[in-house]
């Protein structure tokens, strides 16, 4: 655009000074009086004026294209102060987010001392659709989480366990993960039953309670929390609420489906439970 409007400029210039200069000549080979003089001057006028105004009109241009140019300035600048805002802006969101990872941490440490455990942060989540699991930035070289460890939240909840350690870096499958099981107790009587995934339900964000006794009371709205059993994970870690109580459909035996308190795909702050003890 802005050599457009200087190629224009060196035109019309161009054409105002021919113009001027015909008129100049004009007037210098017929500056006698007379009739000639007459017709030169009336031919002379106008070209003149148009001269002028050509004059003006360039002058107006070459205004434009100085505008222009304090333009871009000012429009560099306010990309150069935006970049800026927008570092600084995220230097203090990654601030804020640091200072409540350490308030967590301080918080679930207080609220669990029976815990031994070590905070992560959630670097990736899987994109398979036959798998849910999620990457952590602790491995065996910069923390002692180890294989079957369970993994919680800051206030508790069971949302997996680790599943591959590497240098660095570990992989956590979640309670939705198919491959993911462990013993869970549900309603007033605690009544157990076995917390899986389930492919059926994964999508949806459910896991499930299998192999509830017919003489177990169940509700939709109950609390499911890990038993303790086999002492994998420790007990009375939420996991979630009954959502709808089914039975198999070879009509042998009933399971419910289990949704999470907290959607899984949005934590980004974990906690791995690397000990733990009865403090009864």
């Amino acid at each position: 655009m802005k050599v457009l409007l200087k190629k224009r400029a060196i035109i019309i210039a161009s054409t105002a000074l021919l113009l001027a200069l015909i008129s100049i000549v004009s007037m210098a080979l017929f500056s006698s009086g007379g009739p000639v003089t007459g017709i030169v001057n009336v031919i002379s006028s106008p070209l003149r004026a148009l001269a002028s105004n050509v004059a003006g009109i360039f002058e107006g241009i070459y205004a434009s294209i100085y505008r222009y140019d304090d333009l871009m300035k000012r429009y560099e600048s306010a990309l150069t102060d935006l970049a800026q805002y927008e570092y600084d802006e995220r230097e203090s969101r990654l601030l804020a987010e640091e200072n409540d990872r350490l308030r967590s941490l301080l918080g679930f440490r207080e609220r669990h001392p029976e815990y031994t455990s070590e905070p992560a942060a959630v670097e990736n989540w899987s994109s398979s659709n036959w798998a849910s699991s999620f990457i952590i930035n602790r491995g065996y070289s910069n923390s002692n989480i180890q294989v079957g460890n369970g993994v919680v939240t800051e206030y508790g909840m069971l949302i997996g366990q680790v599943s591959h350690v590497e240098a660095t870096t570990a992989t956590v499958i979640t309670v939705l993960d198919t491959t993911f099981s462990a013993s869970g107790t549900v309603g007033e009587e605690g009544g157990t039953g076995t917390l899986r995934g389930d492919f059926a339900y994964l999508r949806s964000g459910l896991l499930v309670l299998d192999l509830i006794e017919d003489d177990m009371v169940v509700m939709v709205g109950d609390s499911v929390v890990t038993s303790g059993l086999g002492g994998v994970f420790p007990p009375l870690l939420v996991v979630g609420e009954v959502t709808e109580i089914l039975r198999h459909s070879t009509g042998i035996g009933r399971y419910a489906t289990i949704e999470p308190i907290r959607e899984i795909g949005t934590i980004s702050q974990v906690f791995i439970i690397t000990e733990f003890r009865d403090l009864e």
